[in-house]
């Protein structure tokens, strides 16, 4: 049986918000793998600046791969790019349960703006083409979730129950979908 639950989705979907709401709710570890980047690699803009989006990813997969190897049960929120990467894919889909986080582009848009958070992939001013177009490249590796929740819209707590009932339906969630 799977031990994790990993939440995918674009950037600035609300996948690190509702992970610590969800482990918090199941009793679980929470883990973000672009934390986990950041503590030992510095900020991914520097990365990718320096060293490339390869570098970047060949780095996120080893988080993703730490995550999903603790004999802890953890929700782990992954990076926006991080199913495009076939390893990294692979890897998620063999220890965890995968649970796409979908927002609307025009949502996306709006909270990237609101954040000082630089997004290396969409460069310094971010449109909503550039969003779209992103989006419908990743969509194939998202839609491969065992479980796509529409987020756009909702309250955090609602899509945290949603994924606790999920997962309480599943039996994998060690009682604690209440």
């Amino acid at each position: 049986m799977k031990r994790h639950v990993a939440l995918a989705g674009f950037m600035a979907s609300g996948k690190s918000t509702i992970g610590r709401k969800l482990a918090r709710r199941l009793g679980w570890r929470f883990v973000d793998t672009d934390a986990l980047v950041v503590a030992e690699h510095g900020p991914i803009a520097e990365i990718f600046g320096s060293e490339g989006e390869t570098a970047f990813r060949r780095y996120e997969r080893a988080a993703v791969d730490a995550a999903l190897h603790s004999p802890e049960r953890s929700v782990v929120a992954l990076g926006g790019g991080a199913l495009t990467v076939a390893a990294t894919r692979a890897l998620v889909h063999e220890n965890a349960y995968c649970v796409f986080i979908r927002v609307s582009p025009e949502q996306i848009l709006a909270r990237i703006r609101r954040s000082r958070e630089v997004r290396p992939v969409l460069g310094a001013r971010p449109s909503l083409a550039s969003i779209r177009a992103l989006y419908e490249r990743r969509m194939a590796d998202y839609a491969r979730a065992e479980l796509a929740i529409e987020a756009s819209r909702r309250k955090d707590r609602e899509v945290v129950a949603e994924i606790a009932q999920w997962l309480h339906d599943k039996n994998c969630d060690a009682g604690a979908a209440s």
